[in-house]
């Protein structure tokens, strides 16, 4: 009965109806797709659902739409798109629930500037529609690009801050903290410059270096511009005697740096530093109140194909994002040189929409998959029909889907997806109105073929 949540709640059902009303008018059909499917290799733990009828076999719950969006692009229905329940048991934070929404979209022979351009008309004709805001021509950057300035594939552009590399200036210097990752292939050594930051105090530099310890960084070099103009005695850091006049002179023209400014070091391989100073970037803007009130769009494109996990390669987007200029054997030979016709719709450091080109031929698809470590006997069984239907002229197609929950939290200016929602979930997946999830009785395990291993003690303790 809260007025704001009334509120939220109006907002979000003219939202969904404006992007209705938008896809209808560019050819958009409205589609449903089952609820009620099969496991599908997209990340996250999947939702079970016991089949009576088949014994001993489960239903999945969709994570998304994805497989049976492609089908409808293969059968012809050359526009689709759904505002669509999705799935995923996994560790909850403010911007994800174990069930959410999408708009999810799809469309065969368009390339992934035409989907760009489209979904942006789309989000750009919403803000000035429902906020009057006028977004403006998003700009687009490589995921290179994005994670050597920003430290994230979704950077908040309100941040002014970023980080910059400066291996090339400490690779012959004696403190071998510094010039050893200089000269590792692997290494990275950037800094970030902090307007205003000599102020910090020593507990609030160790306290920095304690958040970037999270992420995986040894440590937190720093140095502080009392006065640009005063030379090496200007400067206040331990690490100065390391460093001769030359290079840090170097330094402070390659940050820019001015009276009052700090300088943070990140020296580690590419990815703690990048990590880590990507972490501190975000804190540090919020702590020193960086973060312009504007709106900062932007599209990231480029991304990798593959990223290695754990020894073995993991697709970045899903398994059916088509490789940019590649063959089925170029794959194979070479998978973490492909890059994905892939793009992500990122507004002030939040994704609000991830989408790309899909592989549109058998060979592809099967090559992408044994790259994935998928076996052409388990991709038969688990992907036969997808595989199968590939085989018979498959149009290109492309698509995009977005967030509905996180679109609508930043538009209404909430920090929680909760906030959106009627009956949202708790952080531990629970529904504290009815109390769900709850347990089965034994006549309806029996009846779905499962034996449970929780006891009466377990079922006492819970309650």
């Amino acid at each position: 009965r809260r007025p704001e949540m009334t509120e939220r709640l109006i907002f979000r059902s003219k939202v969904t109806g404006f992007v209705r009303l938008f896809l209808e008018d560019n050819g958009f059909l409205d589609i449903e797709t089952p609820i009620l499917t099969k496991a599908t290799p997209e990340g996250a733990r999947d939702y079970l659902v016991p089949s009576r009828t088949h014994k001993g076999k489960f239903f999945a719950l969709p994570q998304s739409p994805q497989l049976f969006k492609q089908l409808l692009m293969m059968s012809g229905m050359d526009r689709y798109y759904q505002i669509v329940r999705c799935f995923r048991d996994e560790d909850l934070r403010a911007d994800r629930q174990p069930e959410f929404t999408q708009i999810d979209i799809e469309t065969s022979f368009m390339s992934s500037q035409q989907v760009m351009a489209k979904t942006e008309e789309l989000i750009r004709n919403l803000f000035q529609e429902m906020l009057n805001v006028d977004l403006g021509e998003f700009p687009s950057m490589t995921y290179a690009d994005a994670m050597r300035r920003f430290g994230s594939d979704k950077p908040d552009l309100r941040n002014p801050l970023e980080l910059i590399d400066v291996a090339d200036l400490l690779k012959d210097v004696e403190f071998k903290v510094f010039s050893a990752p200089a000269n590792d292939p692997k290494g990275r050594v950037a800094v970030l410059c902090v307007p205003g930051g000599a102020k910090l105090s020593r507990k609030n530099i160790d306290d920095y270096g304690k958040y970037a310890g999270i992420y995986g960084a040894k440590g937190l070099a720093w140095m502080k511009v009392n006065d640009i103009d005063a030379g090496m005695d200007g400067l206040q850091s331990p690490i100065l005697k390391f460093l001769n006049q030359e290079v840090v002179t170097q330094l402070l023209e390659r940050c820019n740096a001015k009276s009052g400014d700090i300088i943070l070091f990140g020296a580690d391989s590419d990815r703690v530093v990048t990590d880590s100073l990507g972490a501190l970037r975000l804190k540090i803007g919020e702590d020193f109140e960086l973060n312009s009130g504007e709106w900062k769009p932007l599209w990231v494109v480029d991304f990798p194909m593959f990223e290695e996990i754990e020894g073995g390669l993991h697709a970045i987007h899903h398994p059916f994002t088509a490789p940019v200029d590649m063959t089925p054997e170029q794959l194979e030979a070479n998978p973490v040189g492909a890059i994905s016709d892939a793009y992500d719709m990122v507004l002030n450091g939040c994704e609000l929409g991830g989408g790309s080109v899909r592989i549109h031929n058998a060979p592809m698809q099967a090559a992408a998959f044994r790259v994935l470590g998928i076996s052409d006997e388990e991709a038969q069984e688990k992907f036969g029909f997808l595989l199968e239907a590939l085989k018979y002229g498959t149009p290109p197609h492309a698509g995009l889907a977005f967030g509905l929950d996180r679109l609508i939290m930043l538009m209404t200016g909430t920090s929680s997806i909760r906030d959106v929602m009627a009956f949202p979930k708790t952080t531990t997946a629970a529904c504290p109105l009815t109390n769900a999830p709850g347990f089965a009785n034994t006549a309806q395990l029996t009846e779905l073929n499962i034996a449970s291993l929780i006891t009466e003690e377990d079922k006492e303790q819970d309650a």
